[in-house]
Parts: structure tokens; sequence; C-alpha cells
């Protein structure tokens, strides 16, 4: 069965509350979602996202699930969207499982929270020493160059995520930084940000455990109503027990967004939306190459919108 459109709800960045927080109070799409997400927490999100620190604080996290949705209503109504596969690239897979059913809103923001609280606890403790370094520009067979040292060293290191040609995210030991910074340099690729905490390596596989047991394991998960693609691997995932399975391979397996586009190109996705605020899944080359990229974004969503004349 083809599709001709898809949303795709983008992975978490630095997201400053100064750059969403009006949408979220004065967009009607955000506040219906941000009024769901004060009782499933029983507090206030926007006063906790506004007081938080750090990138991906609980609340700061429970806000980026709320307002990729929220975007995705809009777009809905405004850009006419009517996706027929869903995609949802790391943090976004907690948005997909939303969006299309398979757990309803107060439980997708509650699992959200939780998980946030494990991350931070988890990371407090285990691997305090491990960062995942983005870059781009990166031939190939620099990389696996530079990769190889670091196995020669000793020095444990995964690929946890591939964006595109060039552009990886890879999880090392943060006193290696500094030296992959300028080795990737030599080979004339560009560091981009250092993430804290670090994600989608093998080496998690204990947090993934203590995800299943302390937190997905109380919710039942149902059949999704739209396809939603696996970022892992770019499988069509049909049932609640594939998106249970997903949500958890995100912990401890790499992040591949080139499989997602080619799945979608194999669906017969032309149009793809994003839904939520993001700087660089609808911005990659694989992706404006190959699709028709509508950005549903917070900003967007507040501008106001000439009427027609005929209006």
């Amino acid at each position: 069965m083809a599709h001709d459109t898809a949303l795709v709800f983008p992975g978490m960045g630095p997201v400053p509350f100064a750059e969403v927080g009006r949408f979220m109070v004065a967009s009607p799409y955000a506040r219906d979602l941000v009024a769901v997400a004060d009782e499933a927490l029983g507090y206030s999100l926007v006063d906790a996202f506004r007081t938080s620190p750090g990138d991906y604080s609980e609340a700061a996290q429970v806000a980026f699930l709320v307002n990729c949705l929220a975007c995705a209503h809009w777009a809905r109504d405004h850009l006419g969207v009517a996706p027929g596969i869903v995609a949802g690239p790391s943090f976004g897979e907690k948005a997909a499982i939303a969006y299309t059913g398979a757990l309803e809103l107060p439980d997708a923001i509650r699992l959200t929270a939780e998980i946030a609280r494990l991350l931070e606890e988890y990371f407090a403790e285990e691997h305090r020493d491990i960062v995942t370094l983005s870059f781009v520009r990166a031939p190939r067979e620099g990389l696996d160059a530079i990769l190889a040292e670091l196995t020669e060293a000793g020095e444990w290191h995964e690929i946890s995520c591939h964006i595109d040609d060039g552009f990886h995210m890879v999880s090392l030991s943060e006193h290696r930084v500094p030296w992959m910074e300028e080795r990737l340099r030599a080979i004339g690729s560009l560091p981009l940000y250092t993430m804290r905490p670090p994600m989608h390596a093998s080496a998690f596989r204990p947090l993934r455990d203590r995800a299943e047991r302390e937190v997905v394991s109380r919710y039942s998960f149902t059949d999704p109503e739209l396809p939603v693609v696996a970022d892992q691997d770019g499988r069509l995932l049909h049932t609640g027990e594939e998106l249970r399975t997903m949500l958890l391979d995100g912990f401890d397996h790499p992040m591949s967004w080139p499989s997602v586009t080619t799945a979608l190109k194999e669906a017969g996705v032309r149009r793809l939306c994003v839904a939520g605020p993001d700087g660089l899944f609808g911005r990659v080359p694989r992706t404006v190459r190959d699709f028709d990229v509508a950005a549903a974004q917070p900003r967007l969503a507040m501008t106001p919108r000439r009427r027609s004349r005929a209006a």
C-alpha cells in the first residue's frame, strides 16, 4: 500500500523555554495538550519547564513531546497534512507512539516523564564519562580509520546515530572528545556538539532492562492507527508490541535516519511533514533531496497567516 504523505516527529535537541514558551501558552493546539500534561503530571508543565535547568530535564522532555504533537495537529488544520505513515527518530518515537494511539496521551506523557527521571538517575551513577559527539562531512574511510585508532588504543566507542552521508554521532569517553575533534578536523569533518546524557549504544543494555522493568512494563501498548517506521532499521511496524520493542531498542540500538528515509520512499511517500522544533531531520540532504518537506514548527504556527483576498 502506498502512502503519499508521512508525518515525522524529530529527535530532541536543546530547545530553550524562550523559543517555545509563548507557543505553549498562546496556541490553542498546545494549550489543550499542556492542560492534559498538567493533570497527568500533577504539576504545571510550563512553570517547571521555565525554571528547570539543563536541556534534557524531565519538563523539557515532556514539553518537547507536547509541542511536537501540537505542531502535528496544527499541520493537519493549516497545511492539510493527512499522513498515511509516521516516523519518529530517537526521541520522536514517543510522539509517534502517542500520535498513532498506541498509548493514550496521558500515559505517553507519564511514560516520557518517568523515562526522563530514570535517565537522570542512571547516568548520575553509570557511564558518567560517556558522551555522544555529533559531526558532519566525515568521509567514511577517514572515519573508519579514526575509529580503528580508538579500538587499537583500547577505547570503547560506538556509532549511536547515522543521520546522513558523513553525518554521524559517536558515543565515547569524554576525555577522548578533544582528540576525536582534532582527528575529525584533520579529515575535513566539522564537530558539532557533545550530548549528555549519551544515547543509543549497546553498553546501555542495563538501562534498557531497567526501563523495561521499572517503567515500560506498567503500560499497555495497543496497535497503532497508522504504520510506524522503526528508526533503527526502517521496518514498518503495525502492532503495539512492535512499538514497545522499538521504544526499548532505542536505549541500546543505533538510530539510522537513512533506513527511515529509504523505507518511506519504498512506501511511496513524496511529501514529508516534520512536526515539532527541528533544525536537523527536515534539513539534511537525504531528506530534502527525496521529499517535498513541510516544516510544522512552533514559530511558524504562531506566525499570522495572510487571508486570501476572496476571504
